[in-house]
């Protein structure tokens, strides 16, 4: 059966007849592609009407016809070919000497055209369509590797995947080269992505998955896609972390180049962070400014968001919404595409919506489980904006291995913590979202159960190249200077004997107020080795990565970046609070959950102290237990009990709680010195002279 992706195109009656032909017709295999892909040579770019790509019989580029005028089509039949044939042959991969491996035809298809008699090449009706597909020869060359790179080609991926040259590496088990090699077999957009992309919805759309599963990817050839199909719409570009920036603006630059010939119009598509101030734009910002609205910055946000016990940027935009008179916004854009979504907020997508024209064309793309105890981050489509959205759900990882997603989860959620689950979905049927299957056991309360990812979920590439022990590693150490040399020796090893790029590595610490500080040491050390390093974004609040240079990061701007090796450096601050060992521990947990899913490949997870041994043991379990989560599924009254003792401390509270626990700490000396004769009773305040005589009677 032909698998159909329907892209944007004028010609929407015939392409119905096709996409129907090929449903009846289900003897046939492979992919039909409408309104896709884009061609550029010759110094121009065309849109092909439709596209089926068959391990048996190539490529079929179908020349559609949608009214019933018809004339001869020879000539424009050529040109699609050639422009096709030129595309293909710019990789080695389907050549041989000057011939292309991968067999090419066109096909001209009228079906409300009243001509008769045959045509060659041409078809009228289904009969017609059935006869010259049976006459095509059967594909030559091809074989699951060709056919493989070919839809590469035609997904318009393969140029973007591989975007960090690696011809330098001449080791073949080097750490570079197994990245290399990686790299090159994650080169196909899976079905769910592919079908984000292509689809094509004159409205809201959602594309939601697991971090790793390629949502900003997707969204950014989507962009570009919108972008060059449309070159006369508005389109916005926008998302959380600031560092993405660059991301979209490489991913939507190279889609453009490779299909339109030239970079994207900026006038056009813009990229702009969400929250944004005067010094870099955003979509907020300009709303604010447009409508003349007073603007928050993050410090007056949390003054707001603090009384109304709420995030600082929902704050923000639902004030921005609240002041605006919705009877007099004028649309601003085409398209706005939104990345990470559930850290921005539901009021900042409705300002989004408020701003588009009458199609309202929003799409946007979200971690479905972004906090660990929780469902889903945001509401159904229908909650927030009164109509309903196309929905696509990316359900496999990419970026991580199983045992680095599957460690990830189980430090998340406190799997094998000492002291019991940290957090817990309330809906059983969630653990089959993020891509795990029940191998022994049962989904219910009080019953043993062990999860396993799924083989579908997860890449095991990993595994298959190199020892499982070698994927992920935690160690703890006596002092910070020895954890510092620590990692300066790993990085040092990394770049110059194992052929892995500055870019390669990210060095996260856990809490991002410390960041600066904490990094010193370890940076002082790699500059004494000549190793050049930088905290990203402390010169310019966009970038994340740097010629040459390693990224030392906090927690806050390592999300949505990714790399093959990670270290996470003070792994003890992530056990639990120093001074609350219950609060705040979700937030935590969280926050080791992220940091080790930012990894492509390698994970190391340097600490010292009691806190880090204690972490490491709980890993020494993840290991034992042969990366599967195996514990009690709680009653619903043990879930909501855990996330109301985990629960995330505010700046207010954690001062509070620390005076408390020295006042405490005072009362036990107080008392002793009171028993001891050292002090009198009467010495005290009378309001605590009654505590007093409590505690010593």
């Amino acid at each position: 059966m032909v698998d159909i992706k329907r892209g944007q195109t004028d010609k929407n009656a015939s392409s119905d007849l096709l996409a129907n032909f090929f449903k009846k017709n289900t003897q046939f295999d492979g992919k039909l592609y409408i309104g896709y892909p884009i061609l550029y040579s010759g110094g121009e770019n065309i849109i092909l009407d439709a596209l089926w790509i068959s391990p048996k019989n190539g490529i079929v580029i179908f020349d559609l016809i949608e009214g019933i005028k018809f004339d001869d089509r020879e000539h424009h039949r050529d040109a699609l070919y050639n422009k096709l044939e030129s595309e293909l042959k710019q990789y080695e991969e389907l050549t041989k000497r000057r011939n292309l491996l991968v067999d090419i035809e066109v096909l001209t298809y009228a079906p409300a055209s009243k001509q008769e008699g045959f045509l060659k090449y041409t078809s009228f009706n289904d009969t017609d369509l059935l006869h010259e597909i049976n006459s095509l020869p059967e594909w030559e060359n091809s074989d699951d590797k060709i056919y493989r790179k070919t839809l590469s080609v035609i997904q318009s991926v393969i140029k973007i995947k591989a975007q960090i040259d690696r011809s330098y590496i001449t080791k073949e088990n080097s750490r570079g080269a197994v990245v290399k090699r990686l790299e090159e077999t994650i080169a196909n957009l899976d079905n769910q992505q592919e079908e984000a992309i292509i689809e094509y919805h004159d409205g809201l759309q959602r594309i939601r998955g697991l971090a790793g599963s390629g949502k900003t990817i997707v969204l950014a050839i989507k962009a570009a896609y919108l972008h060059a199909t449309n070159p006369n719409w508005d389109i916005v570009v926008t998302f959380n972390t600031r560092s993405l920036k660059n991301q979209f603006k490489e991913l939507i630059e190279l889609f453009c180049i490779q299909k339109m010939g030239r970079k994207p119009n900026s006038d056009k598509i813009r990229i702009i962070q969400a929250w944004g101030g005067s010094r870099s734009t955003g979509v907020y910002y300009e709303f604010c400014k447009d409508y003349g609205i007073e603007y928050l910055d993050v410090r007056a946000a949390k003054a707001i968001a603090t009384q109304q016990k709420i995030e600082p940027f929902d704050a923000v935009c639902r004030k921005a919404l609240e002041l605006v008179d919705k009877s007099k916004t004028v649309p601003t854009y085409d398209a706005i595409l939104v990345d990470e979504a559930q850290d921005l907020s539901e009021s900042f997508l409705n300002l989004c919506y408020l701003q588009l024209s009458k199609k309202k064309r929003l799409i946007y793309a979200y971690d479905e489980l972004q906090k660990l105890n929780q469902g889903s981050s945001l509401r159904n489509p229908n909650k927030i904006f009164g109509r309903d959205a196309s929905d696509i759900i990316l359900k496999k990882c990419y970026r991580n291995s199983r045992p680095v997603l599957a460690a990830a989860h189980a430090f998340g959620f406190g799997i094998y913590h000492n002291k019991g689950l940290v957090q817990f979905f309330d809906q059983p049927a969630l653990w089959a979202d993020v891509g795990y299957i029940v191998k022994d056991g049962q989904l219910k309360a009080s019953k043993n159960v062990t999860l396993t990812r799924a083989k579908e979920a997860t890449h095991t590439f990993l595994e298959q190249e190199i020892d499982i022990e070698d994927i992920i590693q935690f160690k703890t150490f006596d002092s910070k200077q020895a954890q510092a040399i620590a990692i300066a020796d790993d990085i040092q090893r990394n770049l110059k004997k194992e052929e892995l790029l500055h870019r390669d590595i990210m060095i996260i610490n856990p809490l991002a107020l410390t960041t600066k500080k904490e990094v010193a040491m370890v940076r002082a050390l790699l500059d004494s080795r000549g190793i050049r390093s930088h905290i990203a974004g402390d010169v310019d609040k966009d970038e994340f990565y740097r010629d040459k240079s390693v990224a030392f990061t906090g927690i806050n701007r390592a999300k949505g970046n990714e790399v093959p090796f990670v270290y996470i450096m003070n792994g003890q601050d992530c056990y639990s609070h120093p001074f609350v060992p219950t609060r705040g521990l979700r937030e935590r947990r969280n926050i080791l959950f992220t940091a080790i899913t930012r990894s492509k490949a390698w994970v190391r997870v340097f600490g010292i102290g009691e806190n880090m041994k204690l972490l490491e043991e709980e890993f020494k379990l993840v290991k034992k237990n042969n990366f599967e989560l195996s514990f009690t599924y709680p009653t619903q009254k043990e879930i909501e009990r855990m996330n109301v003792i985990s629960r995330d401390l505010t700046v207010t509270e954690e001062i509070q709680l620390k005076s408390d626990i020295d006042s405490l700490s005072n009362l036990s000396d107080i008392i002793q010195r009171v028993k001891s004769g050292e002090n009198q009773l009467e010495d005290y305040p009378e309001e605590m002279q009654i505590l007093l005589k409590a505690l010593l009677d």
